[in-house]
């Protein structure tokens, strides 16, 4: 029997809305708008933040090749978090291939209010999968990519991208995706190298030139804290709505205007997560966020947090914080300010402003890249706070660069090669050689030209049965008596 998540729910076929008519009905005209966060914006997390002022949400971004090869991704994903409350609704697809984007969101219109297409993630996963902002280059692809979704969906296709260092180049990079069939733009004002500690402040600049060019709805990504951004990058860039990723982590309540205590916040998600579970990973994360600045005052609740294996176990840990927190109000004097610069006391939700590669522990160590700022904090005396935990799992781990193994590569594809191999491959690649070669590689444990021989020789050694028409009927060689023979 097929189960409730194998095909999409049936729905009265409607007329598919383009551009404004787009964002101002099927949208609500939505203004404040809560970005795809990879294993951050989940069905628990959306909920509480529509209840404070989010009027449309984005999933997580998923993989458009999985989805359509995975049901059972399909149902952890979006099938089992069908939720009345949580429309309207943008499903966002990473992907490089027309037909396989296409197929993944056949599969999931039928769930949400339209389909993103993903354009915008700098990660090293993202180049390595030749996907997101490492795609901003392509621009044929990814018009045939928008042509085709624009023409086989029942919803509408949307994008989320990064600019270009120059303005222009943005403005016609928008226009050509608005050309292709894409009916809302959402801008964020970095370019891809502009990520980690190297983020700096989004360009507003970009996302008003573009909001100028186009004549689809745009919303503006970078800069949001709080809801004066929110006001002010409105005004300034002349834009739809504002989507918020960050801002959102640190205070759920951000489109309200307000700054509430963190455990109200924490209280009230781990109460929806329990309505909606959802992997404890993900909760874990968002609690890090929301306690963040209360963590770097009592950081022994840090590793508490980290080690909390069950729901339970980490709201007993935030139930902690709140308690630590009452009693750091209690003992607060008259008059007294936020310690380290914050605009608020560190049990008030508030925004995070990550520092940058010369601020801080690392101040002056002119980084150029992620891979940079790794590899001189490995040389620190001081361990990061992830090198220290895997530390406190294995405490023989060390993080030496020298002390490393050195592997010889495979001369195909780079990864360790086998010491005796004889084609000097990795696994993978003498596995497909031997057999295309017919050879043996015994390092490898592969002996292709080995059973061909030994099965060419026991063939050889069977005895032939002789051909039925040259059998004489007294001759007990023939086939029908040995079958004959058999029956009886």
């Amino acid at each position: 029997m097929a189960e409730p998540w194998d095909s999409p729910p049936c729905s009265v076929e409607m007329p598919k809305l383009e551009g404004f008519e787009f964002w101002s009905h099927t949208l609500g005209g939505a203004r404040h708008v809560v970005a795809p966060m990879v294993d951050q914006s989940e069905l628990a997390w959306r909920l509480l933040s529509r209840r404070h002022g989010a009027q449309l949400c984005y999933t997580p971004m998923l993989h458009a090749q999985v989805f359509v090869r995975d049901a059972n991704y399909r149902k952890e994903n979006l099938y089992c978090e069908v939720c009345p409350e949580d429309r309207p609704l943008i499903v966002q697809f990473c992907a490089n291939d027309p037909e396989v984007f296409v197929q993944a969101a056949l599969l999931a219109q039928g769930y949400c209010d339209g389909i993103d297409l993903n354009l915008g993630c700098p990660q090293m996963i993202a180049k390595r999968g030749h996907y997101g902002a490492f795609l901003q280059d392509e621009w044929d692809l990814l018009q045939s990519m928008i042509l085709l979704a624009h023409e086989k969906l029942s919803v509408p296709v949307t994008c989320k991208i990064r600019v270009f260092p120059e303005i222009d180049k943005t403005v016609r990079y928008a226009q050509m995706l608005e050309k292709a069939g894409c009916q809302l733009l959402t801008v964020h004002g970095r370019t891809k190298e502009q990520k980690g500690p190297l983020s700096g402040s989004a360009s507003w600049e970009h996302i008003k030139a573009v909001r100028k060019a186009v004549a689809i709805p745009v919303f503006a990504n970078g800069n949001i804290q709080c809801l004066r951004d929110v006001e002010r990058c409105i005004q300034d860039t002349g834009v739809q709505g504002v989507m918020s990723a960050e801002g959102n982590l640190h205070n759920p309540a951000l489109f309200e205007g307000r700054s509430p205590a963190v455990w109200e916040l924490a209280e009230e998600y781990l109460d929806i997560v329990r309505q909606h579970p959802c992997p404890l990973s993900y909760v874990r994360a968002h609690l890090f966020k929301l306690w963040h600045h209360t963590l770097q005052v009592h950081q022994l609740l840090r590793e508490e947090l980290a080690k909390a294996k069950t729901l339970e176990g980490v709201a007993a840990v935030s139930r902690e914080l709140k308690l630590r927190c009452q009693e750091d109000m209690a003992r607060q004097k008259e008059g007294e300010n936020p310690a380290g610069g914050l605009p608020f006391f560190h049990w008030i939700c508030q925004p995070y402003f990550r520092p940058g590669p010369k601020e801080g522990s690392k101040e002056n160590r002119g980084a150029g890249s992620k891979r940079a700022l790794e590899e001189e904090e490995s040389n620190m005396d001081v361990l990061s706070k992830n090198k220290q935990k895997k530390q406190l799992r294995n405490p023989h781990k060390t993080f030496d660069p020298s002390l490393k193994p050195k592997y010889a590569r495979c001369d195909q594809c780079g990864n360790p090669k086998g010491n005796r191999c004889v084609f000097n491959l990795c696994r993978g690649c003498c596995k497909k050689r031997a057999f295309k070669e017919m050879a043996d590689c015994p390092g490898h444990g592969l002996l292709f030209k080995t059973k061909l021989e030994r099965s060419l020789a026991w063939k050889a050694a069977q005895p032939r049965l002789q051909d039925p028409q040259q059998a004489g009927p007294g001759e007990s060689g023939g086939l029908p008596e040995v079958l004959g023979g058999a029956l009886a």
